[in-house]
């Protein structure tokens, strides 16, 4: 076992999360599931598989993430979603890993899926992120959504071999509806922080998204799922910046 607590704060994710705290077996004594109001059974999967299970009001991803990482046994924190779990090469490295000194972060590879597609290219292609830290010198900003870790000065960043597997969404529709919440929260956020689009700023951004991610980042390679993740990434963006415009024009 690893001096280190895998953190996930969920809600409503009975389908997936415990596939994905299946496959941390073995790596730590300290798994902590933080539930915002599930009503689907999550709670019970987390403490049957013999997670730490907390429930709490949400506060937004980022205010949320470090109220769960406070409850944590450990310092050294492995920050996961749900839908994410470790291969086994990135478990055995984990294992193995001397956790000394604590502005030292770790970058972690992504393999992202859409159904069983392993997206390889396009917007997921490549995908990496510090997942591993010690809270006592990171935390999370205050963001509602696309959170971000707040890295002290003088901070080294390392890297693991092997990969956390992102089972992002069972099929196109899951995804489309995972989207499609994350735009209404994107469009929030931005109108509480008082930006503004203009009425062609939807149209654009989705235009730009979906040329960006099909043909520039090469989605169109991972055949059917590449060009539908493209799409959706496209409707994604139109979304957020119309449901902008409309929050404005209630004002």
């Amino acid at each position: 076992m690893q001096k280190l607590s895998v953190v996930i704060v969920c809600k409503n994710e009975a389908g997936i999360i415990g596939r994905s705290l299946a496959g941390l077996s073995g790596l730590t004594d300290d798994i902590v599931v933080y539930d915002n109001g599930s009503t689907d059974g999550t709670q019970d999967v987390a403490r049957y598989t013999g997670a730490k299970l907390f429930e709490g009001s949400w506060e937004g991803f980022g205010k949320t993430k470090n109220k769960a990482n406070a409850l944590a046994k450990y310092d050294w924190i492995l920050s996961l979603d749900a839908d994410e779990t470790a291969d086994e090469e990135l478990k055995k490295n984990l294992l193995q890993l001397e956790l000394a000194g604590e502005k030292k972060v770790y970058e972690l590879r992504f393999k992202n899926f859409l159904g069983k597609k392993w997206l390889r290219f396009g917007e997921w292609g490549g995908d990496k992120h510090v997942r591993l830290f010690n809270r006592r010198q990171v935390k999370w900003n205050d963001a509602e959504v696309h959170e971000e870790l707040v890295l002290p000065a003088g901070t080294e960043k390392k890297s693991l071999n092997g990969f956390v597997l992102h089972r992002t969404a069972a099929d196109i529709d899951a995804f489309r509806q995972k989207m499609k919440a994350y735009a209404e929260l994107n469009a929030e956020k931005y109108f509480r922080r008082n930006k503004k689009a203009g009425w062609l700023k939807p149209w654009l951004s989705a235009l730009f998204s979906f040329l960006k991610n099909y043909f520039f980042k090469a989605g169109f390679l991972d055949g059917a799922a590449g060009f539908h993740c493209a799409r959706i990434s496209a409707w994604y963006t139109f979304l957020k910046y119309k449901k902008l415009r409309d929050w404005w024009k209630q004002v």
